[in-house]
């Protein structure tokens, strides 16, 4: 079975908490503090598999996470680090946010492999926060949650040449002409239901890979039949061979084959629509009307397209054809067809962007770096207060709130925390 589109959980672990601890020895009068730090929690790598070629796996296991770090403990022992998370893919394989639908990675070269979610860090252990005026914190930060995220998996194949044209046109039969591969091939206009790959060798040398690409029909763009579960696969190709069937046999017109089938590249993609394109006139041994094969070259040339006529069935022509899309082929560079965004990822620096909006009579703290400080906090504990207050005060967020004209009495919530203001 062939599976190229999947979604799946995938979390990276959390990190440990820091300890909260007293040193406590015989003869030591007075033993400070000495929590250790929680470890980091495992990140979530996806890796190239090069003995996979589908991600049927993904169709029975759709939930991924990787290990949490350990809690820290007393005498300044850390906790253990969670394992990295390794997940092997195809190559050829994208990762999409299946929300977003944001590109985070595109995995398309041999042992490449991608850092997806980050892993939460550990949190300090009361050792971190002894001062000469603190000398015994009660206090110690949680770990931060890892990542998480719903994934889409796309592997769109990796061919040079992708063959596009309408069912029973001749494409399975180039195909096999052309290449090893064995796709099914019978007289039906049903369309073929996966890919095909294939690799030729020219008598010079060169080799190639080819894709006949199924399920393209009028309507595809829009999800018509298989259309737009495999147009995904053109976007890989360096050039495509537009199998056009010029027979006349089965009553179709070549033109209007033409025109729609690059219609439902063009509402796929505007890059996609301006590929190299060349038009390959099949079935010529049995072509009943020399015009329509006039009325197909007179388009190639409007388009400054070239064209080829050929019978993928007698072979006839194929070679010449064959030589030239291996010509072709070496003035066509291997451009990144993927666009990936840079990602912004979080340093051992807090983000200092917060918000501050004033939400049924409460001052409603949000953003990163105040949530962070404020699960570094223990509630209950004053010299943990004094220590949220200095942050606040380091961030701006107390003097902001003056700003705004926060009195005495006012409610200020800061996650699911709600504090008194006292000037």
């Amino acid at each position: 079975m062939f599976t190229d589109y999947v979604k799946i959980y995938a979390k990276a672990g959390n990190g440990g908490n820091g300890a909260i601890s007293f040193r406590r020895e015989k003869y030591v009068a007075a033993g400070g503090p000495d929590g250790g730090d929680g470890g980091r929690g495992g990140n979530v790598y996806f890796e190239v598999d090069p003995d996979s070629n589908t991600l049927i796996d993904f169709r029975y296991r759709k939930k991924f996470k990787a290990e949490s770090g350990k809690n820290g403990e007393g005498g300044h022992r850390f906790g253990k680090s969670g394992e990295d998370l390794y997940i092997k893919v195809p190559i050829g394989t994208i990762v999409r946010d299946a929300n977003t639908k944001e590109i985070l990675a595109d995995l398309s070269e041999p042992g490449q492999k991608a850092l997806i979610l980050k892993g939460g860090r550990g949190g300090k252990g009361n050792a971190h926060f002894a001062t000469s005026t603190r000398q015994a914190p009660r206090f110690a930060q949680d770990g931060e949650n890892g990542e998480e995220r719903e994934l889409i998996l796309e592997l769109k194949l990796l061919a040079d040449v992708g063959l596009i044209g309408f069912p029973n046109v001749g494409k399975s039969t180039f195909l096999s002409m052309t290449t090893s591969a064995t796709p099914k091939i019978a007289d039906y206009h049903f369309t073929t239901l996966q890919p095909n790959l294939g690799v030729v060798k020219t008598d010079y040398g060169d080799s190639f890979v080819i894709a006949d690409i199924p399920g393209i029909i009028e309507g595809a763009s829009e999800g018509t039949g298989l259309g737009l579960q495999f147009l995904r696969h053109i976007e890989r190709t360096r050039l495509l061979l537009h199998v056009i069937d010029v027979s006349g046999s089965e009553g179709r017109n070549p033109v209007e084959d033409f025109y729609t089938i690059n219609n439902e590249l063009k509402n796929y993609s505007e890059k996609l629509s301006k590929r190299k394109q060349i038009i390959v006139a099949n079935k010529i041994d049995i072509m009943q009307d020399e015009s329509l094969y006039k009325e197909l070259e007179k388009v190639a040339k409007e388009n400054n397209m070239e064209i080829f006529k050929i019978s993928a069935a007698t072979n006839t022509g194929v070679s010449e054809l064959i030589k030239h899309v291996a010509e072709v082929l070496k003035t066509l560079p291997k451009e990144n067809l993927v666009e990936i965004k840079d990602r912004k990822v979080y340093t051992l620096k807090d983000d200092d962007e917060y918000t501050i909006e004033k939400e049924d009579g409460m001052f409603v703290i949000k953003g990163e770096a105040v949530e962070r400080v404020m699960r570094r906090v223990n509630i209950a504990d004053n010299e943990s207060l004094y220590y949220f207050q200095r942050s606040l005060d380091e961030l701006g967020v107390n003097q902001k709130l003056k700003e705004m004209g926060i009195k005495d009495g006012d409610i200020v919530k800061i996650c699911d925390y709600e504090l008194e203001w006292e000037d």
